[in-house]
């Protein structure tokens, strides 16, 4: 079964919403440029609302390795998310500091900006008909990136549409070879959350603008997100 994880969530509302939903996951984001960035003592409050059965993920971009390892030994968050450009190198130095459970987060579309600092960003060009020296680089390019999340030392990876929280997806034809497990992330809202899982089959669905409204999470949407999963997820049983 798909497993759902609740990202960017910020208040006690949103917390008790989760309790009742009993996603595997939520998030808790810790980039200070994020409009739902929540500062550590704020999630150690929240987290104590927080259902021990749901693990809290926390959510970072090109944090001090130190200061995550902190905030999972003190047990503020469970996993940890890096959602910047982090390299295998500060992969490796993190799983020095600590031995809890690493996301990390892969750009899996194709940016408007080449040079954007992402891991999946070298896959920037657009496949087109303009060049066909483009386009080759272009493959490439998002084929060496492939392997690379493939190849990842974290524990899971995630498969995103850009920096997060964006609310854009991507074409998913683009992902359906990668082998390896993964969370996907990207644009999901209640009304596509089960086409995703029909067509993927990702290991989780992540989704925080989703289930939004005016920038704030909307309980029914939260509510019509995972059921719309589940839902999804039972007929795939039944075939």
């Amino acid at each position: 079964m798909t497993k759902i994880k609740l990202c960017g969530l910020m208040t006690a509302a949103d917390i008790l919403t989760a309790n009742e939903l009993m996603p595997d996951y939520i998030g808790f984001v810790f980039a200070p440029k994020s409009r739902r960035y929540v500062v550590p003592g704020q999630a150690e409050r929240l987290k104590g609302l927080l259902d021990p059965r749901i693990r809290a993920v926390g959510v970072f971009v090109n944090e001090a390795p130190e200061r995550i390892a902190e905030l999972l030994e003190e047990g503020i968050i469970d996993i940890a998310q890096l959602h910047g450009s982090e390299t295998p190198e500060y992969v490796r130095v993190l799983r020095a500091l600590t031995d809890r459970p690493l996301i990390q987060a892969f750009r899996a579309d194709s940016p408007a900006d080449p040079s954007a600092d992402s891991p999946l960003s070298s896959a920037a060009e657009s496949f087109s008909s303009e060049s066909s020296a483009k386009e080759s680089s272009a493959a490439e390019s998002s084929a060496a990136e492939t392997s690379a999340a493939e190849s990842s030392a974290a524990d899971y990876i995630l498969l995103d549409s850009g920096s997060g929280g964006t609310g854009e997806t991507f074409d998913w034809e683009r992902i359906r070879h990668i082998r390896r497990p993964y969370f996907l992330a990207g644009g999901l809202t209640p009304d596509n959350a089960a086409e995703a899982v029909h067509l993927l089959h990702p290991y989780a669905v992540d989704v925080s603008s989703g289930i939004e409204t005016d920038g704030h999470k909307d309980r029914d949407k939260m509510i019509k997100f995972v059921h719309a999963v589940r839902e999804a997820c039972r007929k795939e049983d039944e075939q």
